[in-house]
């Protein structure tokens, strides 16, 4: 059953969701709604020609950061110290990226302009973080989430050049004490990194503890 959100900051059971994780529509996409949404394992996922749509999958595709993989290629990437990395230096420049690059069969984006207003606020807030991969001065890489109770929800990564992505996810693993990464879309790229499908009880139990 699909739900239909009013303007109460309330959501249902993500126990009641589509087959597809399809839970609700409607709402909006205030920093309030956006961090209810969080906390209880729901997240929005929709195109500018379609209302607001709110997700909790009944499997979550994630990364544990001590089971990341570093391929030995990726070893030696990280010795040559051939990028540069910063956390939250430019949030709005990551963002635009995840939105606008070109990516192999895909047709648009999901990173509407009203998404993209949104995460910027809860940037502002302090709930939403980017980390930026530079390579001589410009920037080539990053990702960007939302930091909920020691468990990073990843929105959208991006590389202008090789290994830029897998540099912010290393990062990312390494260098911030999270509990889970959740990736929210399976893609064999993440997969050959280490992440892997739990159920949505399981993901609950970590994020709410």
């Amino acid at each position: 059953m699909i739900f239909e959100l009013s303007e109460d900051l309330v959501f249902p059971n993500p126990a009641h969701a589509e087959e597809d994780g399809l839970l609700a529509v409607g709402g909006d996409l205030s920093v309030e709604r956006l961090l209810l949404a969080y906390s209880h394992g729901i997240f929005p996922w929709f195109n500018d020609d379609t209302p607001i749509l709110w997700y909790a999958p009944h499997e979550r595709f994630v990364l544990f950061p001590d089971e990341i993989k570093i391929s030995k290629s990726m070893k030696q990437v990280l010795k040559r110290q051939e990028f540069q990395i910063s956390l939250n230096k430019a949030f709005a420049d990551v963002i635009t990226a995840c939105a606008t690059i070109n990516r192999d069969g895909q047709d648009g984006t999901w990173i509407t302009t009203d998404m993209q207003a949104a995460y910027i606020k809860l940037h502002e807030k302090g709930y939403a973080h980017a980390v930026e991969v530079w390579k001589d001065e410009k920037l080539v890489g990053g990702l960007y989430g939302v930091l909920i109770n020691g468990v990073f929800c990843g929105e959208s990564m991006f590389a202008r050049v090789s290994n830029a992505s897998k540099m912010a996810l290393i990062w990312l693993c390494q260098n911030l004490e999270l509990k889970l990464i959740d990736c929210q879309v399976h893609t064999a790229h993440l997969e050959s990194m280490g992440a892997r499908m739990i159920d949505r009880e399981s993901y609950l139990k970590i994020l709410q503890s």
